[in-house]
């Protein structure tokens, strides 16, 4: 037995989610990524002496979606805190956040592990904040720089409780949250722009222990996948210490993703290091029960709503609704394309978008907001094969003009001559020239070679170049093979 088996692994959470808001959290600021060095900044987020925040009405209703979301109790009253620290990208000196008085708590979401059963994850509290500048340090001979474009950009983090036990389930939450945080529209969680950061707190105990072990924090997580990564290894070398009879010390640790291990950055501070105390430029947030119960009834359909309901509107299997509903622009094209389908059958739709089109846009590497293929084209391709207009092999040809070149499908099957024939009489010639070319197998199939009904559908379709209506061809065959 490894001695990995004797430990339990504990995991939890702070997961840093820029909200998508036009402007900063305290200024009029634009809240874009990308922008030159230095070129979105103000006295206010630069911290200029005398200046006063002023709180974005936008970003107090996304953090009470966001915990409405998550089962969170809204907090009606809640104010900000300085958060004192000295780093060269935050140009105050503190951190303007909320640490007694948070705005959402006690939340909860559930997960669904890769052959796991379903389980409750508890969120221990959300709050706003603001985000710090950034120090540049490639490329740069001997020098850091500072770009304060991302000082003030509005965060909500969100913290969970150390209920996590293994690299799969954190991967999960992480894909879980992600997902939500997009479909409501609060951030387009791109880790590797570091608009969605998680930093992960881990630690290990003795099986049947209650009391948690000294955690590590680890930083510099800019993927799901490099999340889990880093909590194996440092699973690994936390027991690895406790069996060669050494003790781990609490820190904070960054992860090398090209050395694939952690390494130790500074001893991790506690609360009281921060020197916390109410933010005194800003008065305490009082939020009346209307405004709450105005932004639930305004909330989009959840991703733990639109699974259910995909499988039972649209007949689909668990990994078809899994896909779909995992991303909100993919579900909504889904279901324009579905309109635009009527009356094919749903099913059917759903192999197109999860196989064909996901499958391209996967290798292009793009997200399906720019897919070269609309909905609406997609569904009226779906329709053509369901209408017997074209078949499914001529149907994929179609999809790769439409990806290629743009373009309506019935255009492309008209000006391309692409009409599916289901004329009997035709096919019923192109049968029986078939079946004479190759009697010695007409022969063999008759005697019980019954899988060689394969290549004579694959021949008649060579011939007729794809456009015969497989349906008819298989009828016929079967027919005249009888006799």
């Amino acid at each position: 037995m490894s001695a990995a088996t004797h430990y339990e692994t504990v995991i939890g959470l702070e997961i840093h989610t820029q909200l998508a808001t036009r402007s900063k959290i305290f200024c009029g600021c634009p809240n874009r990524f990308g922008s030159a060095p230095n070129t979105q900044i103000c006295p206010v987020c630069a911290a200029f002496p005398g200046v006063l925040p002023v709180l974005n009405r936008a970003v107090l209703d996304m953090a009470i979606m966001t915990g409405l979301a998550l089962n969170g109790q809204i907090r009606t009253v809640n104010e900000f805190a300085r958060k004192n620290y000295f780093y060269p990208d935050l140009p105050a000196g503190y951190q303007i956040s909320q640490f007694e008085l948070p705005i959402v708590e006690h939340g909860e979401m559930m997960i669904e592990p890769e052959g796991a059963p379903r389980k409750r994850i508890g969120i221990t509290r959300a709050h706003m904040e603001v985000d710090a500048g950034k120090n540049l340090h490639e490329g740069i001979q001997g020098a850091s720089w500072v770009d304060l474009n991302r000082t003030g950009t509005p965060l909500l983090e969100i913290v969970t409780e150390p209920d996590l036990r293994s690299a799969a389930e954190t991967g999960a939450f992480l894909k879980k949250l992600r997902a939500l945080v997009r479909h409501l529209g609060v951030c387009d969680g791109n880790m590797e722009e570091g608009s969605f950061r998680c930093d992960a707190n881990v630690s290990i105990r003795p099986l049947g222990e209650t009391r948690l072990g000294t955690r590590a924090e680890i930083k510099n997580l800019n993927s799901i996948r490099n999340v889990m990564r880093a909590i194996d290894y440092e699973v690994e070398r936390q027991i690895d210490l406790i069996e060669a009879g050494e003790k781990v010390i609490q820190e904070t640790r960054l992860w090398d993703a090209n050395q694939n291990h952690t390494r130790s950055m500074r001893g991790k501070e506690e609360a009281h290091d921060y020197r916390y105390f109410p933010e005194p430029d800003l008065p305490r947030v009082v939020i009346d029960a209307a405004r709450i119960e105005a932004i639930r009834a305004a909330m989009p359909e959840l991703p733990d709503e639109k699974f259910p309901r995909f499988q039972k509107e649209y007949g689909l299997t668990d990994y078809d609704a899994g896909v779909l509903t995992a991303d909100r622009e993919m579900a909504d094209f889904f279901e324009q394309a579905v309109t635009a389908a009527r009356p094919a059958d749903p099913k059917a739709v759903a192999n197109w978008v999860t196989v064909e089109l996901l499958g391209r846009l996967n290798r292009e590497g793009i997200e399906i907001a720019q897919s070269p293929v609309a909905a609406e084209a997609l569904g009226k391709l779906t329709r053509m094969i369901h209408a017997g207009v074209i078949s499914g092999k001529i149907a994929k040809t179609v999809f790769m003009h439409m990806w290629d070149k743009g373009g309506d499908p019935e255009r492309i099957v008209s000006e391309q001559g692409l009409l599916q024939v289901s004329d009997q009489g035709a096919i019923e010639t192109e049968v029986d020239r078939m079946l004479a070319l190759h009697a010695d197998k007409v022969e063999q199939y008759r005697a019980g070679k019954v899988q060689l009904m394969g290549f004579f559908v694959g021949e008649i379709m060579k011939a007729m170049r794809g456009k015969a209506n497989p349906g008819v061809v298989n009828t016929l065959l079967k027919e005249k093979l009888a006799g």
